[in-house]
């Protein structure tokens, strides 16, 4: 069942502040062709790369941009590098959540004190326009939260990187910040990582979602929203439950072999407009029928947003005591069925649309029919 309340977390003594998500970086098998999907299809620009141009020779990394999101996207060049064998593994997907911190060696510290396994000692790099320092420690599956200091440096992203020479122009899409990220890990697993945000990087627990309420004739699953101490961070983390048929975290976990990243939320001011033209670009979403409309004005109330115009591009609605939020999700955007993007404008709500689970969770099942993965 979902818990009581809905406020911003906060906590009396906050030992890792984070100012927000500083970059996701996925590996994937064409760096240069992902980014061109990215920039084309969801109008994020190329403000930096790193390769064999600039002394780079294991890998090529392209930095995509809009507004405060920035994704990074690397390729290896090895055929026996650790990335070649991450994505032999897993497809194309998210390998760090990296966060913005103040101070990169104090974050390190406190959570390796706390019982992180490192996965790299603070770090200094180092060029002409200043110094970062990175950190990192590993989370579920291979996945991996770099701890990103930036105080003392003004690059187009980190040392090593530079500005493209022909970066293409694009029409950004209204794409404003990264609102949350999702983890599927497996069965029995959920509580164990909801521990660990909680004993060693002292989020708190923000809601509880059971079987009964994320669950259809044919399958469930289980989930909790951990917070850090200011709200900035948010991470769902999921897991299977008992159902006639496979979820869609089963489906997922056989994909992706093991945990990871399920999909990412991206904040937008005026979804209409964004997912309007996300569709013209040709990015697909799932499909609720059109009887969902029929009630869900009794069920949410009155909306400033004309119900045909979100009737049309399929975009849901849902509310809670703060408000009420609009959301709608991609179809997977690799070959694999594992991650996905959500568009979630908020108009008041903290939530995340637990009214429309029943409809998504059909909506992805009869994705997993089309694919013969139910």
């Amino acid at each position: 069942m979902e818990t009581s309340t809905l406020d911003t977390v906060t906590t009396t003594t906050d030992f890792l502040p984070l100012n927000g998500t500083d970059h996701l970086e996925f590996f994937v098998g064409n760096a240069k062709q992902s980014a061109y999907y990215y920039q084309v299809a969801w109008g994020y620009k190329l403000v930096a790369y790193a390769g064999p141009e600039t002394g780079v020779r294991d890998r090529a990394s392209y930095v995509l941009q809009q507004d405060k999101i920035r994704l990074v996207l690397t390729t290896s060049l090895d055929p026996n590098s650790d990335i070649t064998r991450h994505h032999a593994q897993h497809g194309d997907g998210v390998k760090f959540l990296s966060l913005w911190v103040d101070d990169a060696t104090a974050s390190f510290n406190e959570t390796v004190k706390r019982g992180a396994k490192p996965y790299m000692e603070p770090t200094t790099f180092e060029d002409e326009n200043g110094t970062v320092v990175i950190s990192g420690i590993y989370t579920y599956g291979e996945t991996v939260h770099k701890f990103v200091e930036r105080k003392n440096y003004n690059g187009p992203f980190l040392p090593g990187y530079v500005v493209p020479a022909n970066a293409m122009e694009v029409t950004p899409v209204g794409l404003k910040y990264v609102d949350h990220c999702v983890g599927n890990v497996e069965l029995g697993k959920m509580n164990e990582w909801v521990s660990f945000y909680e004993d060693v990087m002292g989020f708190k627990l923000l809601l509880t979602f059971d079987d009964k309420d994320i669950s259809t004739e044919y399958s469930a699953l289980m989930s909790k929203v951990v917070s850090n101490g200011n709200g900035y961070i948010k991470f769902p983390i999921n897991e299977p439950a008992d159902g006639k048929k496979k979820s869609q975290i089963e489906e997922y976990l056989d994909f992706y072999h093991g945990a990871g990243v399920q999909h990412i939320a991206v904040e937008t001011y005026d979804i209409i407009h964004t997912v309007g033209e996300l569709r013209k670009r040709g990015v697909d979403f799932l499909y609720v029928p059109e009887t969902y409309y029929d009630d869900v004005l009794d069920r949410v109330g009155h909306i400033d947003e004309d119900l045909d115009a979100l009737k049309k591009l399929n975009v849901l609605i849902d509310r809670d005591e703060s408000g009420y939020l609009l959301q709608i999700f991609t179809k997977p955007v690799e070959d694999r069925p594992t991650l996905f993007f959500e568009i979630i404008q908020r108009k008041g709500a903290k939530s995340f649309g637990k009214g429309n689970f029943k409809a998504l969770f059909e909506s992805i099942e009869r994705e997993q029919a089309h694919r013969g993965n139910l």
